[in-house]
Order: C-alpha cells, then structure tokens, then sequence
C-alpha cells in the first residue's frame, strides 16, 4: 500500500508517489537534514521479511554507495523503520531509455554513445564485484542535462532464492523478474542472458549480453528478439541469434553488426569478456565511422612475440627470429603499417592478451604465435585477429622440419596479405618471397646474432658481433648479416662501452658492404647513414643514404629516427620534428623512439614540451634509463638542479645509466653551486680513462659547467680526435653556450661540418 505524504522513513520525509513496480514503490522526498530533494525505493513487504534478504541488501548497498561513478545511480543511504527497507537515491529529472525510444528513434552515433556510457557504468560495478542482471531500456535514465544513468544497481540480485531452470512451456509471469512453475529467476524476458534462463551461474559477460540486447534496440529500432509469445522469446533467446542490424541499415557502420552478435552469443565465453573491452571497441567505431563504411581492410598490423616452448639457452632465437622476419617481410608492404620490432617486443614473455596489445599499439590487426621444437622437427601455430571486432582473421598450424623455416615465414606473409584482402605491387610479392640467404646455417648464426643484439650490454654485443660474423662466414653475400654486423659495432660506441675509433669504422664498413650487396634494402642504408653522420660528418652523405632508405621502406621507423636526429644536428628544427613524429606514429610504444621526440624539443630549447615527452616514455617503461638521463638535462636547462640530479641518480641505478649519465651529473653538480664535488669527480673520471674509455666529450662539458674555458677547449680538441658522436650536437648544446663567440669554438663547428 502506498505510503503517504508526509510519512516519514528516518530523516526522510515523502512527498509524492514517483512510480511503482514488483521491486517496490519509489517516492520523492526530502532530506530534512540536508534539505535537499531524494528518491526513495520502498521494497515489498515480503522481501523486507526476509533475514537473508535484508543482509544481503545491507552488503550490496554498501558496495553501490561504493561505486561512485557518473553513469550509475548513486546510492546515498538505506535503512528500515518499522520494517520498512528503503533505499535512498539521487532525484533524477528526465526521462527513462524506454520512453525516450518510444517518442522517436535515435541515430546510430547517439545509441553508440549511450552504450559507452552504458559499458562504462558496468564495468566500474564489474570491478565492485556487482552483477546488476535487469538492465533494460527501463532501468537507463536519460537526465535533462543529457547523462546516463543506470538505475537499481545490484538490488535484483538475490542469493536467498535458488535458480531454477525456465522449462519450455512453463507458466511465467513478466515482472522484473520471472515467475515460473519450477522456481525464481530474476530478469526479464527479452534481456535475460541463455545462462540466466538456465539457471546456471552468471558473472559479468551476463549484464554483456543485456548490454548487447539493449544496443540492438537502439540501433535496429526495434528487439532482439521478438516479444509475441513466451514459447518464441526462449526459443530464439537459447538457440537463434537475431538478425545483423546492419542488413536492416545500411547507415549503420559495419563493425556494429559484429560487436552486437558478439554480445548477444548463447555461449558467455564467446562474448566480451569485459565490459571496459566493449566500451573501447563502441569508442573505436564511433570515432572513424567512414572508415568501416568505405573499407573492412586492415592498414595496420602488429606481430606479437611468437611463445617458445621446449626452447633452452640459445634456441630462444628461434622464437625470436621467426617473430623478427615476418615482420621484416610485412614491413616491406607499403599499404600496412607494421608495428616494428622495439614497439612490440615489450610483451615478450608476459602472459599478454594479444586484443589489448592490439590497442596498445593502435592497430587493427594483431599476429601471434607459438612454436614447438621436438628434435629436427618446428610445430608452428599462428592466428590473426581483429583487434576492434575481436574476430579470427586467419590461422594456420605448420608442422615441418627446420630447415623449411624458410618456406613457412614467407608462406604466413603470403597468406596474411590475403587474409587482409591487400592488393600488392610485382614488387611487393617478391619481396615477400626474398630470401636474404639460402644457407640455413647462415640464417640460424644471424638469428642468434640479432637475439643478442637486442640485449644492449658490452657481453651480449660481442656475442652477436661473433654470431653475426659465423653467418658471413657461411655466407659471404648475406647482406642483413652485414647490417647487424654495422649496429652491433655501432653500439658498443654509443652506449660508451668502446672508444668510436676502435669500432665506428668497422660498422661504416660492414654498412658500405651490406649496400654493395644489395642496394635496395633500407636497414642497410639505415645504418650507413648513421654511423657516417656520427663519425665521419659527411652530412650530404648520410643525407642521400638517409632518403634512400626512407624511399627503400617508408615504414621503417628507425631510419626516420635516424634522419630526424641528422636534421636536428643542423638546426633543421621543424624538418627533425616532422621526422620524429612519422617515426613515432609508427612505433607509438617504443621508448626509443618515444625519447628521441623529447630530444627535439630539447635541442629546440623547448624544455617544458622536451620533459612532458621524456615523462610520457616513462610511463611506457619506468626502468628506461635515457628518459631520466634527457630528462635531467632538460630539468638542468630549467634551473631545476635538484630534479636534475634526482634524475641523474635514477638513471645511474638501471642498467647501462652509469656509464651514460656521469657527464650530465657531474656538470649539473658544476651548475647547481656544487664547485668542489664536481672537480673530485671530474679528476676521478680522468684517472678512470688509464683503464676504461671516459668520453672526452663529458669532461669538456664539466670545464665549462665550472668555467674553465681552456680546459674545455682542450677536451673538446680531443673529443674530436675520439669522433665522439656528442659532437654532431655541439652545434646546439646549452651546455657549451659559455663557450659560443669564442674563435676557438667557430673551428671546432667547421671541423664536424657544422660551421
């Protein structure tokens, strides 16, 4: 009965009947403590009745006051008095889904964006542990300022009443819950997941399907599944998927069909397993719209790291080296943008969802893998999917002997190409079926060779330099040996573990070899330009192999990198930055590449922009040592010295950061007011250069940090005749701005080419 009004329940007072229902009577009232207008659910005399009951509601309001999220109700309080429960609510004004579908049809752009809203609200309850179990166009709450709201949060769910299955021809009477012979089931018909109907255990993929329900209704303007007669409903609901929405309208993007089936599969595990994945997906659609219309063809692809199993000690390189030439082969199609190597070799050896890794990385297609080495023998298993529409693509399972490796890697580029329904050039087929080296042995020796490679520490560099050179000596010809051969000396001079006059020439020349034998492969080019900017200066040079190499592969970021840091050198700001973002729009997880943008803006004197940059890689990686070390010299820039050096000193305790922050540290020491700790440690990294390569470099910026202009004129005179690759950046660095009008540094310009 009704309550009147004037009743009051605790500190509430009512004031008028709002609506009714088989969950109760909602009332508007008023707090009288707070003086503010409430909606109160009265619930039925029968469940406030109930001790299970009432516990149970005491535990899932705690857990909806909890939630405090903008597209859930919010639930201000509950209580009983004289054994009335009731809960107490924000007072919406406007309008419920259901009345708002009536009155006139929404646009598909309007319904994807309430399904964001929707799919945002559960998942904030997903992540409370809450199901809700009746969502239906009658429990969304449109406001007059335009929110979305889902209503009665939890409060369907009862532990009290044990599922019964719904059998087939069972009496049911519709009411937010269903009443049949055999027992309770909450839900209503129409919007039930099959799990619900069977009286089976629900979870989070149940309110999904409901979701699914709900999004059909808005785009399709009309139910998933018909409503003429009890016996229809459960047959369609358990056993016949609805039609595709998009046959219905044309207008519709295509992708929208897929997601709503999706949703809407009998089995739970084939739907959604998320409902954060669902709202990422509605985003996606909404945001290229014409993009599906046009074309269903994927432009973007990433090559997950291929799992090995069975693979001890060095045979991780099979793994490795498998992931590493697909996509090398995919790279070379101009029309797909392949995540490179950097950027996707973050998930190796995590238990990674390869969907999410697809967002990520912002592609939409993902290739993962597995091999399995049993003697001569590789079982190899790969599978391509749709990152937005979480669809298979395309799988394959090869089961050969080692030595066809070869065969299989071009046959999964081959059959990806056609999977993705891409249109290649003579010159991109064959490309695909390039064989850099037909001696096995040789590509086994580069493989292993690129594993290490891709270590970075003085012991794994000579190891890949010995491995590399195994597979010259099989294959005097194999010019991707050449080229790793060219990075693996280039390396050890940049990262400081060798001086550049021991190993730069010895890249220069394993470059010069790798174009001799073949000059359309752009690694080798790459690397030739880079290694002759950074030690010999011949920047028309290194210009020439650079657009080569870009004109070779237009998606092979780190030549754009590469470039970018060349332009750079030379003042050529706007150009470097250009160059800079094409190479992070290519690899947008890698934290070289994420760096290298920060290194612009810092040579551009744009230190606020340089350290949001440097602060964005981190949050990639917090162990990237090189963001911390660019991002003290940018802090130092800014006068922020104690930042400067806390960043120096967590660069120092990661891996390889000693060895390339002592200079900037020392120097920012030098700067801050800290004269005698810089000159001790300046000393101390002199004696150091009797036994271990301290670049020259580092102490000409030291003197000058502390004002010694000879001293740092005399260092620099020597860094020249290191080569050192700090030079390229004399041009620009603020830490020789002291030095800058002085003769003696217009010589030092002119001898890098830079005067």
């Amino acid at each position: 009965m009704p309550l009147n009004p004037g009743t009051r329940l605790g500190p509430y007072e009512i004031v008028s009947l709002l609506g009714s229902g088989g969950m109760g009577d909602v009332y508007r009232a008023a707090d009288v403590r707070l003086d503010r207008q409430v909606a109160i659910k009265v619930l039925p005399e029968r469940m406030a009745e109930n001790p299970e009951f009432s516990a149970r509601f005491t535990r899932e309001a705690k857990a909806v006051a909890a939630l405090s999220h903008p597209n859930v109700l919010t639930l201000f309080d509950f209580g009983v008095d004289n054994g009335s429960w009731y809960a107490v609510t924000e007072l919406l004004e406007g309008e419920t889904l259901r009345t708002a579908l009536q009155r006139s049809p929404l646009s598909w752009r309007r319904a994807l964006e309430y399904g964001i809203a929707l799919a945002e609200g559960l998942s904030a309850a997903h992540s409370k542990g809450i199901i809700h179990r009746d969502l239906k166009p009658e429990n969304v709450f449109l406001t007059a300022d335009g929110q979305i709201k889902i209503l009665d949060f939890g409060l369907a769910r009862f532990e009290a009443v044990v599922p019964q299955p719904v059998a087939r021809g069972a009496t049911v009477t519709l009411a937010p819950g269903i009443t049949g012979q055999t027992g309770l089931i909450m839900g209503t018909l129409g919007y039930m997941s099959p799990e619900q109907i069977r009286g089976h255990k629900v979870d989070a993929s149940t309110d999904i399907f409901a979701l699914g329900c709900v999004l059909y209704e808005m785009l399709g303007r009309r139910r998933a599944f018909p409503d003429s007669s009890l016996l229809e409903t459960l047959d369609a609901m358990l056993s016949r998927p609805p039609a595709d929405i998009c046959e219905m309208d044309s207008s519709i993007p295509i992708p929208c069909g897929r997601l709503v089936a999706r949703c809407l599969e009998i089995r739970p595990e084939a739907r959604y397993q998320s409902a954060k994945d669902l709202a990422f997906h509605l985003r996606e659609i909404l945001a290229s719209p014409e993009r599906w219309k046009k074309s269903e063809a994927v432009a973007s692809l990433a090559v997950l790291p291929f799992l090995g199993e069975r693979l001890e000690g060095e045979n991780e390189y099979l793994s490795d080296g498998v992931t590493e030439s697909i996509i090398n082969n995919l790279t070379r199609i101009a029309q797909l943008r392949v995540a490179a190597r950097s950027a996707v070799f973050r998930y190796k050896g995590k238990d990674v969802d390869s969907l999410a890794a697809g967002r990520e990385l912002n592609v939409d297609a993902v290739l993962s893998g597995r091999l399995i080495q049993r003697g001569d023998r590789l079982k190899i298993q790969a599978d391509l999917m749709h990152v937005v529409e979480g669809t298979q693509l395309w799988g394959q399972n090869f089961n050969v002997k080692v030595d066809d490796i070869f065969d299989v890697e071009e046959k999964i580029g081959r059959e990806i190409s056609e999977a993705l329904r891409l249109k290649l050039s003579g010159k991109e087929v064959a490309q695909l079926g390039k064989r850099y080296t037909q001696n096995l042995e040789a590509y086994q020796c580069y493989l292993r060779g690129r594993f290490f490679w891709n270590r970075r520490s003085p012991e794994s560099l000579t190891k890949a330099i010995e491995h590399f050179g195994q597979a010259i000596e099989r294959d005097p010809n194999y010019a991707l040996a050449y080229c790793g051969l060219a990075d693996s000396y280039g390396m050890l001079s940049m990262y400081r573990y060798s001086r550049p006059q021991e190993v730069v020439p010895r890249a220069i020349g394993a470059a010069r070899k790798a174009v001799e034998i073949d000059s359309n492969l752009a690694e080798a080019h790459t690397s030739l330009a880079f290694w002759t900017m950074n030690y010999e200066w011949a920047w028309t040079t290194s210009d020439a192999a650079f657009r080569r190499a870009i004109e070779l592969n237009p998606n092979y970021s780190l030549a754009h990198q590469w470039y970018s840091a060349s332009l750079l050198c030379r003042g050529r700001f706007d150009e470097a930055l250009t160059e800079a973002k094409i190479a992070l729009q290519l690899e947008p997880l890698s934290l070289p590449v994420n760096a290298a943008l920060g290194w612009v803006y810092h040579f551009s004197r744009r230190y606020d922009e340089a350290i949001e940059q440097y602060q964005k890689t981190l949050e990639i990686d917090r162990d990237f040592f090189l963001a911390y070390h660019f991002m003290a010299m940018s802090y130092e820039q800014k006068g922020m010295y104690e930042e400067a050096i806390a960043a120096c000193h967590r660069a120092a305790k990661l891996p390889g950061g000693l060895e390339v922050v002592t200079g900037s540290l020392v120097h920012t020491y030098a700067k801050s007011g800290r004269a005698d700790d810089a000159r001790q440690l300046l000393q101390e990294m002199i004696q150091r250069r009797d036994t271990s390569y301290v670049p020259a470099y580092d102490l000409a910026i030291i003197n000058a940090g502390l004002g010694e202009r000879d001293e740092a004129f005399a260092w620099l005179g020597e860094a020249c005749d290191e080569r050192s690759t700090w030079l390229t950046y004399s041009r620009l660095d603020p830490r020789l701005d002291d030095l800058r009008g002085d003769p003696r540094f217009e010589a030092l310009l002119r001898r890098v080419g830079l005067g």
